[in-house]
């Protein structure tokens, strides 16, 4: 869901919230504030429009949740009418409340901070739009969806695997891989964590916020927390790196497989380009550890038609191997480019034309009418060719050009692969020492 689409749903379910606290309907108002909090909080992970709109985001949201704070210790108490903003129930109310709260206020501030790290939206890809990949599509069904289908499976000495590192070239997949354990794992809470979500400049707060981190997944499993660039977070532990990063690194490993912690129901899903650079330790918490190679031959065709979708096209099924063919060391995102670089070649015809010639197809309104006089770029030599620019035609008469093998092989001449040979070799080298092919 875009983020505008998920604000505008935030927004309307903290209105409908409000109508409901006002008419004294306090458990749908409850519920109405509590989703509309999580929907806001989507929409800070994914807000494009900067810190500032961000800030005004989690105001509103803090606003909302004290609100619905407010509510649920009324009717957690039993009273019909709960007691109004910035008021206390009594004075026995403020001696339980700071009683028991402790440190809470605090930690009920990092967990908030952690709560948009909460994909609320599934990201809708499932395992068939992963081209090739198989034994890592393998290994995390066996991590992630046979555990929670079919939990009487993993009893006794038989486990899941709790912590899984994807590595190889830029472009290849990996967060992909996780956007599809994502929307697979459906009755799983899914955390999709960055540096960002837990370095912070105040001291001793990182650490909380990893601490928390778990403790949120511990409340919400079976989950999943997916780091993306892990290597950033766990790099080798070394005499002149600061106090702080050296805290987080000891906290992760305390959380992932310390005395005391409960991590059943819980797997922790890193992806790295550069794993070399991961802590001794820090690999050796991720039990299985599976390289996403560049892709071969028959995964590359299959990325071309994945990209091209429904697109009008002339491109024949001998076309496509022939372009996966030709694009030895290419990585998926790579492919990803050719072809949006291809998409663009009609639209540049349309622009560049100085001749258009009437032609009959379906309508760009309405693809089940068909009519006459669509208008479509030409050659001047061709028959009826009308001398014209685009700026010329009207907006429901031109027929769209269809992209055809040339186009292709154009942006292919003009995308070259974003991956290197030593960087390859590096990952090669770490596959053997300590990883499994995907």
């Amino acid at each position: 869901m875009a983020t505008g689409t998920t604000l505008q749903k935030a927004i309307e379910l903290v209105t409908k919230a409000t109508e409901e606290d006002r008419n004294k309907n306090y458990e749908e108002a409850l519920r109405l504030y509590e989703h509309g909090v999580e929907y806001f909080l989507h929409a800070i992970k994914y807000e494009a429009q900067g810190e500032k709109a961000k800030e005004s985001i989690r105001a509103k949201c803090c606003q909302y949740l004290e609100r619905a704070e407010k509510i649920k210790e009324s009717l957690k108490k039993g009273k019909k009418k709960p007691i109004k903003d910035g008021e206390s129930d009594s004075k026995d109310d403020k001696k339980s409340d700071s009683d028991s709260d402790g440190d809470d206020p605090e930690k009920k501030k990092l967990q908030n901070k952690l709560e948009g790290a909460i994909v609320v939206e599934k990201p809708h890809v499932k395992w068939s739009d992963v081209a090739g990949l198989d034994a890592a599509k393998e290994a995390l069904k066996e991590a992630v969806i046979l555990p929670i289908r079919f939990p009487h499976l993993f009893s006794g000495k038989r486990v899941p695997w709790k912590g899984i590192l994807l590595f190889g070239p830029p472009g290849t997949g990996k967060s992909y891989l996780a956007k599809a354990v994502a929307t697979e794992a459906n009755n799983s809470t899914f955390f999709s964590v960055s540096s960002s979500d837990l370095v912070s400049k105040w001291l001793g707060e990182s650490e909380k916020l990893v601490r928390n981190l778990f403790e949120l997944a511990r409340q919400h499993k079976p989950s999943i927390i997916f780091i993306d660039e892990i290597d950033s977070l766990c790099s080798s532990r070394s005499d002149n790196e600061s106090e702080s990063a050296r805290r987080i690194k000891t906290e992760f490993l305390v959380q992932m497989q310390g005395v005391g912690h409960d991590t059943e129901g819980i797997l922790v899903l890193g992806a790295t380009n550069i794993p070399w650079v991961l802590d001794a330790a820090i690999r050796r918490r991720f039990e299985k550890r599976i390289y996403i190679p560049l892709p071969e031959e028959p995964a590359r065709a299959t990325m071309f038609k994945l990209h091209l979708g429904n697109t009008h096209t002339t491109l024949t099924e001998e076309d496509i191997k022939e372009l996966g063919r030709r694009t030895d060391g290419y990585s998926g995102a790579d492919i990803s480019i050719v072809v949006r670089d291809a998409l663009m070649q009609p639209v540049r015809k349309v622009q560049t034309a100085t001749h258009f010639k009437k032609i009959r197809g379906p309508s760009p309104k309405d693809p089940n009418v068909i009519i006459d006089d669509l208008l479509t770029p030409c050659s001047p030599g061709d028959a009826g060719a009308i001398e014209m620019t685009w700026m010329e035609v009207e907006g429901d008469k031109l027929a769209e050009p269809p992209v055809t093998m040339n186009d292709m092989l154009r942006s292919l001449a003009t995308s070259k692969p974003t991956v290197n040979d030593e960087d390859l070799t590096k990952l090669e080298k770490f596959k053997e020492d300590f990883g499994q092919e995907g």
